[in-house]
């Protein structure tokens, strides 16, 4: 028996393959917390055995000596975390008080120059509000109560710039974001 395969078939599922495996890298990037399976499938709207297929060829992807990235199983959720290996390489190129988890959340509210609290929330996942509260501790952000509502309006502080000396300008440019 010979079995035949249409070649067009074969590239629409390595193409489909390759873009379920790009999304969910960038949802494990962008969240920077561990999320489910199901999490993944609905963002993604893709089945779990697609899903674990893909999850499988990133599990290989990073398990390279070259990749900075690992990704991480925690009780049947998954992330994406720098190598352990690296922390003491990139512990000068940071802000040692901040963790990657609060840095990631810092730059979601540069982006957007000014974000409403339950936006950033929707955006990062409920572990942003202790990433709120550090970064309020530390003065990286400014926290204003919303006038007609009951979340509260966040924003860069000046220690934000002086640390990381970016003007307000460039942010505008990379978030799209009118002055």
């Amino acid at each position: 028996m010979v079995i035949k395969i249409n070649p067009t078939d074969l590239i629409k599922k390595q193409s489909s393959d390759i873009e379920l495996i790009t999304m969910i890298e960038a949802v494990l990037y962008l969240k920077g917390k561990p999320i489910s399976k199901k999490e993944i499938s609905e963002i993604t709207n893709s089945d779990f055995k697609n899903i674990n297929n893909a999850l499988e060829e990133l599990k290989i992807k990073y398990s390279s000596p070259k990749s900075a990235i690992d990704l991480i199983e925690i009780n049947n959720t998954y992330c994406l975390e720098l190598k352990s290996s690296l922390n003491e390489f990139l512990e000068d190129l940071l802000p040692s008080e901040l963790r990657t988890s609060e840095l990631r959340t810092l730059a979601t509210i540069a982006i957007k120059k000014k974000i409403l609290q339950s936006d950033l929330i929707l955006l990062r996942g409920s572990g942003a509000y202790d990433h709120i509260k550090e970064l309020l501790n530390k003065d990286f952000i400014v926290r204003r109560k919303q006038k007609d509502g009951r979340s509260y309006w966040i924003s860069l502080s000046e220690k934000f710039f002086k640390t990381f000396a970016i003007s307000n300008e460039y942010l505008s440019q990379i978030g799209g974001n009118k002055k």
